[in-house]
């Protein structure tokens, strides 16, 4: 008796356990039906800070033999989405993406979505009607599909489904498991023939609930036309590999400070065909770079461009190049000339939409326009120039061993002069020669060269801003306390200083300097120097006087205005890693005479901090020596990007210059 209970009790237990993993395993989100007690999310944990939340989205990609005797691709999503409030109104605009290849597209069916609004206790529905939702062409191979949802208010779900039919093998669609806003459940689903080979191409810090591969079988039906003599319908059977993806309570990403692009580390997979095998005809499909290089230069929106003799330009050459000895001095013309006389309206692009000769007449162009035109007009002169492929800053890294083409966004000129090599950017007025925007600095880009496309890496560690500040402070002879300020800039601080300048005058210019200024300081004289030689730093120079100094107590910073105010790293945490744009040296040496009729009351204590060893260093020296206080802060940094493990120490190193370069001195006035 006792040993038949024990077995109901175990039966009963295993049943339980069983329907508990079972309901760990998928979503309760029944699409196509919302209950009022869908709108209470309260049993679930996520950043209720954000203004939306992903309830469930969840997607799958099978293929299906189709009618041209091959496969498509169809992806089916389903998304539920609860807004909380205004700031997530955006969560209820979508844009679906449609790859295009000439006269061929993929389309968009079975478009349903509806928003749902909990109004006396009810659920009401509004669907979108046809009418609202908009095609736009974003490039050649990229159009969106877009709608917004109607009757969004605060509180309300929205939820949308559609599949996507695609008859571009390697267009195997990714899946975004993060994003803006926080996702309660993620899910993606991708069945493929063991025929197709996929390299994976996995991403981000957040762990997958559900992580599975399972193989089944199946039998493709395929339709080949055979014109006059009708279809013809073959069966391929074949092994199928189930993967599948799940996961629970994702985090939203955040903007912070210094992080390049957050799509560099959203938890996502991306999906690049690599091969086919039997029973198809096994070859390989993914290229390597010797092919997409030769391919490229052969493209008539890219490479021919720059291959053919470009006669037209015979005449403008010889006056844009008269007086040079050299190919150097030939290059440094070509450059600024483009420079000067071209204005830049796209900086996203690496395929030419117009000829270069309309370019060069209308003077303006897209970046690869441009630096093509430049490329084209170097080679005019038998100069050794090339076009570099990269991906900027904000637009996420490349892959070095896959030449994924969709991942660039950039392109610049490769200038071999002289068994050296300069890398031109003509897109930036104000950009000297042999420089290149921070943008650019992003690591792995790629020589377009049929013969050697190599790597080349242009690494935020390989640059280094250094500024060098002086200010002196005098009593002089009118009883007056007033000095000057002199600040030789870091190169990529001068360019945003030569920018302005175009824009405004030297007046103007002070103005601005004086906002960040205490309302008793007055701001006279300025003047730069090296303004409009490129190629080096900008000196500024100003006077200063201090009209604060009446009170029987004056709390004075010496930093003035160069101090750091605030700390960039407020998160508690951070999950990826710290990027600054280069390294720097920032020293900044004060003298000022104690004003006439004061001594000093307190001083600011000396201090030396420095972290990870030699990575990066702090100091600040304060002394009074005779009538003078004297002051040398400087902060070095010798890496520029740093891993998630190195954010606590960074944001308590960058607390304690917060904390020196706010403190004062205390000036008393004499009994």
């Amino acid at each position: 008796m006792r040993s038949t209970v024990k077995a109901v009790l175990l039966a009963g237990l295993c049943l339980f356990l069983q329907n508990y993993l079972n309901a760990q395993d998928k979503t309760n989100v029944k699409f196509g039906k919302v209950d009022p007690a869908d709108f209470d999310l309260s049993a679930h944990k996520f950043d209720t800070s954000a203004g939306a939340v992903y309830i469930a989205d969840v997607g799958s990609t099978d293929f299906e033999g189709n009618n041209d005797g091959w496969f498509s691709l169809y992806y089916k999503r389903q998304v539920r989405i609860k807004i909380l409030n205004k700031n997530g109104f955006d969560a209820a605009s979508f844009e679906i993406p449609i790859y295009v290849n000439g006269t061929a597209e993929e389309r968009v069916e079975k478009l349903k979505a509806t928003t749902y609004n909990l109004e006396d206790g009810k659920v009401v529905q509004t669907r979108l009607e046809e009418k609202s939702v908009f095609k736009d062409k974003i490039s050649r191979n990229l159009s969106v599909k877009k709608f917004t949802m109607p009757a969004v208010k605060e509180g309300s779900i929205v939820e949308v489904s559609y599949t996507v039919k695609s008859d571009f093998i390697r267009n195997l669609q990714p899946w975004n498991f993060q994003g803006r806003y926080p996702r309660i459940w993620s899910e993606y689903m991708v069945r493929i023939p063991e025929c197709f080979n996929y390299v994976f191409l996995s991403q981000g810090y957040h762990a997958y609930h559900i992580k599975t591969q399972n193989i089944t079988f199946k039998t493709y039906s395929l339709v080949e036309d055979l014109g006059t003599q009708g279809n013809r319908t073959y069966t391929m059977k074949a092994n199928v590999y189930d993967n599948r993806w799940v996961m629970k309570d994702v985090p939203p990403l955040k903007e912070e400070a210094f992080v390049t692009s957050l799509n560099n580390y959203i938890s996502s997979i991306q999906f690049q065909l690599s091969e086919f095998r039997e029973p198809l005809v096994a070859r390989r499909i993914m290229s390597d770079w010797f092919k997409v290089s030769d391919e490229l230069l052969k493209d008539e929106d890219f490479g021919q461009a720059i291959d053919k003799s470009n006669n037209w330009l015979d005449d403008d050459m010889k006056s844009i190049t008269g007086g040079a000895g050299n190919a150097l001095e030939k290059a440094k013309k070509v450059y600024a000339y483009v420079r000067s006389n071209f204005t830049c309206t796209d900086h996203s692009a690496i395929y030419l939409q117009n000829p270069l000769r309309t370019v060069f007449k209308n003077r303006n162009g897209s970046v690869s326009e441009i630096n093509m035109l430049l490329i084209a007009m170097l080679k005019h002169e038998g100069i050794n120039a090339q076009p570099v492929l990269l991906s900027t800053r904000n637009n996420g890294l490349t892959h070095e061993v896959y030449p994924l083409m969709d991942r660039f966004n950039y392109v610049i000129a490769g200038v071999n002069i002289d068994d050296k090599t300069y890398y031109l950017d003509a897109t930036e007025p104000k950009l000297g020669f042999g420089k290149l925007p921070i943008r650019c600095y992003n690591g792995h880009a790629r020589i377009i060269d049929a013969s050697k496309p190599y790597a080349v890496y242009f690494q935020p560690d390989s640059l280094k801003e250094t500024k060098m500040t002086s200010v002196f402070i005098i009593n002089d002879d009118k009883g007056k306390v007033q000095g000057t300020l002199t600040s030789k800039l870091g190169y990529f601080e001068s360019l945003g200083v030569r920018e302005k300048m175009n824009e405004g005058s030297k007046d103007e210019y002070l103005k601005t300097l004086k906002k960040s200024y205490p309302s008793e300081y007055e701001l006279s004289s300025l003047e730069f120097d090296s303004l409009n030689n490129f190629e080096q730093p900008v000196q500024m120079k100003y006077n200063i006087e201090l009209n604060g100094f009446a009170e029987d107590i004056v709390y004075f910073n010496p930093m003035l205005v160069e101090g750091y105010k605030d700390n960039y790293f407020k998160a508690a945490e951070r999950k990826y890693p710290v990027e600054m744009p280069y390294t720097f040296d920032e020293i900044y040496i004060f003298n000022m005479q104690v004003p006439e009729g004061y001594v000093v009351d307190e001083l600011p204590k000396s201090s030396k901090v420095s972290f990870n060893d030699d990575e990066g260093y702090f100091e600040y020296m304060i002394s009074l020596n005779g009538n003078t206080v004297m002051l040398r802060s400087r902060i070095k940094f010798n890496k520029a990007i740093f891993q998630p493990d190195d954010y606590e120490g960074l944001r308590s190193f960058f607390d304690h210059i917060v904390k020196k370069h706010g403190e004062q001195i205390v000036f008393k006035k004499k009994k």
